[in-house]
Formats: structure tokens, C-alpha cells, sequence
């Protein structure tokens, strides 16, 4: 996953740990017919149906995911739920209880034929006070689109969880769709206006791992060497297509695969990117969520074309470079993941920071930007890490990731976790004369392990110093289950960087990297913090600490909708007019301005002219080895 201010054979076990299925079950060996109509959404609601085969037992359960694989927070999908019942083999309806959240019991199961429900879609409710899924794992319920992820539509049985799936989506027939889930047929209604696509899982978790996208989208397919691409756009302004973006992909795309080398990939991969217009009932958690050949990408429709290619860049490389790890290197609780009762890893570190440094290290790698923009990068890092506890132990957060004070550092999984894989890389670096880096690490434990056998969570560490170095095992041991913050400038000195201070460039809601904005929950509203001196335009213009910030440009700025307000900022031009409403101890003031370019006190990390050849070469193969 990665937001933004983040065929498997038959037979095989699920991702998702429980009971053992018991032999003597009858619906054991019958696939699950699980039947979503879009021809009858009404009121924003898909009626779906789920027929098991017969049961043998007396009491059964039905789930939908609590949480879902690489969002790290609860999403309770089970909330988004309504009118379900269970019905027995004459058409009557059986009595059940709602056990928790996500949680229906069923009594005499031997009777239940099926059951039937309507799903909500959460895209509409995001800015509002309803607590509502990351957006790219979210679902979308439109005439003119449909975000289909499966685990917010489709749940599993306690009894079942081996099973296989026969998932029946009906639409209209002009409508085009998009999945990486195996189709095996479409029929066509006889009067021509239906099609009723027919897919096979053969487990839940290809349910889970297989999203779709219906309704009125640009699709680009085209090949990166042997993996076909299937870029589907949703863009409800026809902002932008798909063959716009489409040179952006190939591009970034190529070169990750050169830069992977010989580290297996899939077939076909899909991108599905839904653009949000930014209206109140539109979705605001802009990133992206990784499958295992696919990913949901929900960003700003209104982005320049510029600034939406840069994204692109940012967050579907990270998605991608994910089949790495977790997909090929991960432990035990992502194999055998539980949708309701999860445990988590202690290795976040490895998962979502080494992904995201090698999202950030290819581009330079491949000559996709210059050296001082990944370097401005990796200081933009720095700074944004120091928002969030510096001394606190990356694999104890990781482990409570759910809980607090966990779980408002895991963004930080972006910043220091990348950081920490940069620290690895030059470690390792060192220690071989350029010979070996961090990809050459995961490269020897995905041929250990692969996607199919996960590794001991409690044994990783001491396997990889194994694999690598003492210096490496230190590290790990010191920065990453220890509480001790790095001192990156020991590191920039073994590859001839030096960080200087100096006057930098930086946006109109960070100093370089670091937010200059705060919430305040009692009152729903955000203020700025003391760093707004710090900050050129604001400064010049009159804002002061503390000012809470009540419109800008005529629209109201609430905590629910900051995100997508704020990120309107990023498309400020030099010239522009500008109006922002504030409150100062109750006093309104209205700074009515152009916009300038904002500088910030900061330091740059630049090359070392002084410094020694072996130095030189070393900087050499971190960044192009």
C-alpha cells in the first residue's frame, strides 16, 4: 500500500488461518456461486447473493473482512451491509444473528439454500463522520462506475475457507470491464442488453487479491517485455485518458523490469486508477493498494499533467516493486493471513520501506531523474521522519500496528522505512566493494522462500545478518528492533554525500517534508503550527501559529475533507489569486494574495567534491550497480 498526505492451483491452503474444515461437511467440495448485480443497483446499494451448496452442520458463520491484506488498519466491511437474510431450500427465511460487526451466525444450517444482502458503497461517505476503508481498497457503486473490491462485496464461511469460487457479475452490456480474475465465460441476455461475466477462484483469497472495475473506462493494454499491462482509467471530467498516462507507465514500467533483473513477474498486470473529482462525495485517500498482479490507484482528477505523471511514478512503482516483498518474501502471519483476526508482522520495515526505497532508488538507477532530485528525495525522508517518534521500535510498532500509539506512526513506513532499506543498501554496499546491495538480498530470500513459504518472523533478522554481515545485523538490531535513531550523515559519508544548510524551495503545507498544519479533533478544524514562520509564502502574507484556517479559496477546510482540499494547493501556479479565510482568537482574517514560490530554512544532501575515489566508485554502484 502506499498513501499520499500511502493463479494459484487448486487445492492449495488459504491465506487465512482457522479451524480445519471437518471431512463430513457436504458443501466441502462444491464451489461457492457468488452472484453480484449491477443491473439492479439501486440507491447505491449491489444486490448480492451467495449459495454455498448444503451444509452438514448445525450453526455456521458468515464474515466479511474486518481487515484486508497490506492496509495495516481496520476497515470493517461488514458495516457497509444491509437487509441480509438467509434463506432455507422453500423460500423462507431462516433466523440469524448478528455476532459482531462483520460477524452473521446462522441456526439450522442444514436448511440455509443461500443468502442475500445489499453492499453500500463507501467511495460517498468519506468525508463525512463515518469511519470508511482506505480509498484504493474501498468500493465505488456509480452508474458510470464501479470499484469492485471483492472483500468489500463478498465474504466466507468458517466452515468453507478452502473453497472454491464461481463469481457471477451482471451489468450492461455496453459497459466495459477490467480484472485479472480468470473469466472462463460471458453470456449475453437474450435480448441483448445484459452480460453475465463468469469467474473462477480457487480460494478466497483470489477474491480478495482480484479487484474489477466496471462502467464507462479507457482502457490501454500494451506489453513491458513479456508482462501485458492493462490500464484502465476512470476519469468522470475526461480530464485525462488512458493513452495520455499510458506513456508514463510504459516507461516507468520498463525500466523497473530492467532494474529487477531476473526476479519472476507476472504475465499481466493490471492498473486500475480511478480519478476523484474532489466534490464532497467523492473519495479522498489518495494512494494506492497492492494485489499480487494489480493494483487500485485513486488520485485528484484536477492534477496537471505533469504532477499526475509524477505520482503515477511514485505510487504504482511502489505497488509493483510489492511483488518482491510481501508477494515473494513475507512470514508466516501474511501466508496465513486472518481477514477478522489478524496478527501482524514485525517486519513492516522490509515490506512497505524496502518497497518504497526501491520505488525511489530505480528512478535514479534507470535515469528516470537526476541524482540531486533523488537526493532531495531522500532528504524530504529525513524530514518528514522526524514528525513521528524517532526512538520507537520499528518492529514492536509494526507487531501493534492497530493500536496506539502504533498506529498514528505508520506512515512513517514510508519515511524512516525506506530510510532504513537505504542504510542496508549502503551497508552492504561497503561491505562487498559495491558487489552486493539490498535487491541482491531480496533476491536470495525470495529463491529461499517465494510466495509460497513464508519465513519465521521471529528468525528473519538473525537469518539475513546471516545472509549478509555483522554490520548489517548491528544495524538491525540497534535501529530496527532497538529504539536508537539513525545518523544518516555516517552513512552519506561512506558514499561521498554531505548534507549542507541552505534557503530550499518547498509547497505551501510542508517545510521540507514536514507538515505545517495540524488537527484539532475537538473543534474538526486545522491550524498551523509554529513551522508556518518557517515558511515563506505564509509568513510573508500574515499567517501566525495557531491561526485556525476556515477556507480557502471559498471552500470550507474540515479535518474530514483536508486531504483533498489541501492537496489543491499542489496545483497552485506563480500569479495566481488566491484567498484564504482564517480565525485568530476569534478574530476572522482574510489574506487575499498571488501565489509566489515558497522557501524554507532546510538542509540539502549534495556530493562531496573533496572526497576520495573509492568513495566515488562506492556512490557509483548504490545508485547504478
Amino acid at each position: 500500500m502506499k498513501k499520499i498526505l500511502t493463479k494459484i492451483s487448486i487445492g492449495m491452503v488459504l491465506v487465512g488461518c482457522g479451524t480445519k474444515t471437518p471431512v463430513n461437511d457436504l458443501a466441502i467440495n462444491t464451489p461457492i456461486v457468488a452472484t453480484v448485480d449491477l443491473i439492479q443497483t439501486k440507491e447505491d446499494k449491489v444486490p448480492v447473493e451467495i449459495n454455498p451448496g448444503r451444509f452438514s452442520k448445525d450453526t455456521i458463520n458468515y464474515y466479511l473482512p474486518k481487515v484486508v491484506q497490506g492496509t495495516y488498519a481496520v476497515s470493517n466491511f461488514g458495516n457497509f451491509i444491509d437487509n441480509f437474510k438467509a434463506i432455507d431450500y422453500e423460500g423462507n427465511e431462516l433466523s440469524f444473528s448478528k455476532k459482531s460487526t462483520n460477524v452473521w451466525q446462522i441456526a439450522n444450517a442444514q436448511k440455509l439454500d443461500k443468502i442475500q444482502y445489499e453492499v453500500n458503497d463507501t467511495y460517498d461517505i468519506e468525508n463525512t463522520e463515518v469511519s470508511t476503508p482506505f480509498s484504493p481498497s474501498g468500493t465505488n457503486i456509480e452508474p458510470e462506475n464501479y470499484v469492485l473490491n471483492l472483500h468489500g462485496f463478498v465474504g466466507y464461511f468458517d466452515v468453507l475457507k478452502n473453497n472454491q469460487y464461481a463469481l457471477e457479475v451482471s451489468a450492461p452490456a455496453k459497459m466495459k470491464s477490467t480484472s485479472a480474475l480468470q473469466k472462463i465465460d460471458a453470456e449475453l441476455s437474450k435480448d441483448g442488453l445484459i452480460t453475465t461475466d463468469k469467474y473462477f477462484a480457487s480460494r478466497y483469497f483470489e477474491i480478495t487479491d482480484n479487484p474489477m472495475m466496471y462502467g464507462d473506462l479507457d482502457v490501454e493494454e500494451f506489453m513491458v517485455g513479456d508482462i501485458k499491462i492493462v490500464l484502465s482509467v476512470y476519469s468522470p471530467n475526461k480530464v485525462h485518458t488512458a493513452k495520455k498516462i499510458k506513456e508514463t507507465v510504459y516507461k516507468m514500467m520498463k525500466g523497473q523490469k530492467t532494474y529487477l533483473g531476473d526476479i519472476n513477474s507476472t504475465p499481466r498486470y493490471d492498473i486500475y486508477l480511478y480519478l476523484s473529482s474532489g466534490d464532497m462525495d467523492a473519495p479522498s485517500g489518495y494512494g494506492a493498494l497492492e494485489h499480487h498482479t494489480s493494483t487500485v490507484v485513486v488520485l485528484p482528477e484536477q492534477m496537471p499533467d505533469e504532477a499526475l505523471a509524477s505520482s503515477m511514478i511514485d505510487v504504482v512503482s511502489h505497488e509493483f516493486f510489492h511483488i518482491v516483498t510481501p508477494l515473494s518474501v513475507h512470514s508466516e502471519d501474511v501466508h496465513y493471513f486472518d481477514y477478522n483476526t489478524p496478527t501482524f508482522s514485525k517486519h513492516l520495515w522490509m515490506y512497505e520501506g524496502v518497497t518504497e526505497y526501491f520505488a525511489t532508488l530505480f528512478q535514479v538507477n534507470q535515469g528516470l531523474v537526476e541524482e540531486q532530485e533523488f537526493y532531495d528525495k531522500i532528504m524530504s525522508k529525513i524530514q518528514s521522519s522526524k514528525g513521528f517518534d524517532d526512538t520507537m521500535s520499528f518492529t514492536v510498532m509494526s507487531e501493534n500496528i492497530l493500536e496506539q500509539p502504533y498506529a498514528s506512526n505508520y506512515v512513517n513506513v514510508y519515511e524512516k522505512g525506506a530510510l532504513i532499506g537505504m542504510c542496508i543498501d549502503i551497508l552492504m554496499r561497503k561491505e562487498s566493494k559495491g558487489n552486493r546491495g539490498i535487491l541482491s538480498l531480496m533476491k536470495e530470500l525470495s529463491m529461499k522462500y517465494g510466495k509460497n513459504k513464508p519465513f519465521d518472523d521471529d528468525k528473519i533478522i538473525a537469518e539475513i545478518t546471516e545472509m549478509t554481515y555483522p554490520s548489517v545485523g548491528e544495524f538491525l538490531k540497534t535501529h530496527v528492533e532497538g529504539k536508537t535513531p539513525i545518523d544518516y550523515e555516517t552513512f552519506f559519508k561512506t558514499v561521498d554525500l554531505i548534507m549542507q544548510s541552505e534557503k530550499i524551495e518547498t509547497n505551501y503545507v510542508q517545510n521540507s517534508g514536514a507538515l505545517i498544519f495540524a488537527g484539532n479533533q475537538e473543534k474538526g478544524t486545522l491550524f498551523f503550527t509554529d513551522l508556518v514562520s518557517e515558511n515563506s509564502f505564509w509568513a510573508e502574507n500574515g499567517a501566525k501559529p495557531n491561526d485556525d484556517i476556515l477556507e480557502i479559496n471559498g471552500t470550507a477546510l474540515t479535518l474530514q475533507n483536508a486531504n483533498t482540499v489541501l492537496s489543491g494547493t499542489f496545483q497552485w501556479q506563480e500569479g495566481d489569486d488566491v484567498e484564504i479565510k482564517l480565525n485568530r482568537k476569534g478574530e476572522e482574517v482574510l489574506i487575499k494574495t498571488k501565489v509566489t514560490k515558497s522557501f524554507t530554512n532546510g538542509k540539502r544532501l549534495m556530493v562531496n567534491k573533496e572526497g576520495s575515489k573509492e568513495q566515488a566508485s562506492l556512490r557509483e554502484a548504490w545508485l547504478r550497480g
